[in-house]
């Protein structure tokens, strides 16, 4: 049975943190007193130092000789279902896509487990959840985020691939080779080209380069969109927006992501800033023109410029227009329109049309399952590798591997300058978060039909399936009303700077970060006794 004493300290432990997040949002909502530059400067230290060192605290101090088993399966056997069952969805039913499949598994099994879980199951169960709620840190940075990434750069991958090679060309693809500042397949924030070389058997060999044509302070971008030229901050190559670039993207699908309001986020991104390639565009790939191109009904050269289209930037070569097969390369840059799944998967979202001609070929071939999950991973590693996240996980649970097993004491040196970090961060978090919160345009950015199926997604079906899991476990207790609680967390951020990077369903993510906080509460308060009566 609950009690108001139990409910108290519930509303102590919680309090002080959406207090944090509230301060942050009056002072740049109301009172104006920072900057988006000043913004992106904090949350760019939430995401590099404070966040990290929090995780690193956490895990060095958990026993991994002790770790619950069962509760650590129950949540991995509900993440799987979830997964499963999407897929299964996506194969065999007309309504499913890869689309939907990425965005409903991050809304319905990635929580704020971290900032939020800790606290709040604390509060609410006893001192051993924090242990628990640090085991599923773990697997989450290290294994689900993975996982995560692995199906947005499939999903990348899928379309450069059908995008460059259509029909049966990319089925004699038997090499990528990336350069070493490619990070990402998908060509939003630097636009990408694909160099081919065919042998005499027929066999491709590609090479993914990234541009300097359409980089985002390059002045086409700013004539075809409209948005001033960005500037370069000198936080880690992040790129900072003005609070001036238009909000137009919600409103204009067409528009690029990135300049698509989510001003904020961008310092939660270790995308570095494109460089200047050092090869030599003009001798690869021809003689740049102006208009659209032949599958556009083109209208023929017309000067030394690149093809704009929307913002979309293209060189061709003179060959191409006269009919003749170009073996060189252009830009591939993944607008929204061009990624979204009505466009590039085989499904529109209920009530809407898709025009055929839009479609990919269901006959599309694919490069060998190898050849593609070398190019897959390849990427995801590079992506991982500069993520301070996966470094503190790895390095906070290599300690305490060491630490537990030959009870070694970290030296006091270090132990007190990692904790005047992680004494802030779980603060920082909060604040951060009201930062975001206020540069927002809207609260609810998806519309309020798709705001409702993913709070339900994230309140209900995601408890659900988790007690299910838990139950056919063999969970019990309060471990049990743990796992479920946890389940109804609010949505973990790193998910939606994933959407907002690779351009899918950026809107739905951002409410469920922005709106599931502020429901979040009461919501985990009623599971809280509820399963207190049980």
């Amino acid at each position: 049975m609950v009690t108001g004493e139990d409910l108290y300290n519930v509303m102590c432990a919680m309090v002080p943190l959406y207090f944090a997040m509230l301060v942050a949002y009056v002072s740049v909502k109301c009172c104006k007193m920072f900057t988006p530059e000043q913004c992106s400067g904090i949350n760019r230290f939430v995401a590099v130092f404070a966040v990290p060192v929090l995780s690193f605290h956490f895990i060095s101090l958990n026993n991994p000789y002790q770790m619950d088993t069962k509760f650590i399966l129950a949540d991995t056997v509900s993440k799987v279902l979830v997964l499963f069952f999407l897929s299964v969805w996506a194969i065999f039913f007309a309504r499913g896509s890869l689309d939907w499949v990425i965005t409903l598994f991050s809304v319905a099994t990635l929580p704020n487990t971290l900032v939020m879980g800790i606290p709040l199951l604390q509060a609410m169960y006893g001192d051993f959840t924090e242990t628990l709620m640090v085991q599923l840190v773990v697997l989450q940075c290290i294994i689900w985020y993975t996982v995560l990434l692995f199906l947005l750069e499939y999903r990348a991958a899928k379309v450069l691939i059908k995008t460059e090679f259509p029909g049966n060309k990319a089925s004699s693809i038997t090499k990528f080779e990336l350069d070493g500042d490619v990070i990402s397949l998908y060509g939003q924030d630097a636009p990408l080209q694909a160099l081919s070389e065919t042998d005499e058997n027929g066999r491709i060999k590609v090479r993914i380069r990234r541009s300097t044509s359409s980089a985002p302070a390059d002045s086409t971008s700013s004539i075809t969109t409209g948005i001033t030229p960005t500037r370069l901050s000198n936080l880690s190559n992040a790129d900072i927006f003005s609070i001036n670039t238009p909000l137009n993207y919600l409103d204009n699908p067409s528009a690029s992501p990135r300049f698509s309001g989510y001003a904020s986020t961008d310092a939660y991104s270790l995308q570095p800033t494109p460089r200047a390639s050092n090869v030599n565009e003009m001798e690869i790939c021809g003689t740049p023109v102006v208009g659209r191109s032949p599958v556009g009904g083109g209208r023929g050269l017309r000067g030394n410029s690149p093809v704009v289209e929307g913002s979309r930037v293209v060189w061709e070569s003179p060959e191409k227009w006269q009919g003749e097969e170009r073996q060189g390369c252009k830009d591939i840059t993944m607008s929204d329109k061009e990624i979204s799944f009505r466009d590039s998967l085989k499904v529109s979202m209920a009530g809407e049309t898709v025009d055929p001609k839009d479609q990919i070929s269901s006959s599309q071939k694919m490069p060998y399952a190898f050849v593609m999950l070398r190019l897959i991973l390849i990427v995801v590693g590079r992506k991982l590798s500069r993520n301070p996240n996966t470094y503190s996980s790895l390095l906070g649970l290599l300690w305490s591997l060491i630490s537990f097993k030959w009870n070694i004491e970290m030296p006091s040196l270090i132990k007190s300058s990692i904790k005047i970090i992680s004494d802030a961060g779980l603060g920082m978090a909060m604040f951060s978060l009201g930062l975001f919160m206020a540069l927002q345009p809207r609260i609810i950015a998806c519309g309020t039909r798709k705001a409702a199926m993913g709070m339900a997604i994230r309140f209900l079906f995601g408890p659900l399936v988790m007690s299910l899991s838990s139950i056919a476990i063999g969970l019990r207790g309060k471990k049990l009303h743990t796992a479920i609680v946890q389940a109804a967390l609010p949505q973990g951020i790193v998910p939606f700077v994933f959407a907002r990077e690779y351009g899918l369903h950026p809107d739905i993510l951002s409410t469920g970060v922005i709106f599931g906080m502020l429901i979040s509460l009461p919501i985990t308060l009623i599971y809280y006794i509820f399963l207190g009566l049980v």
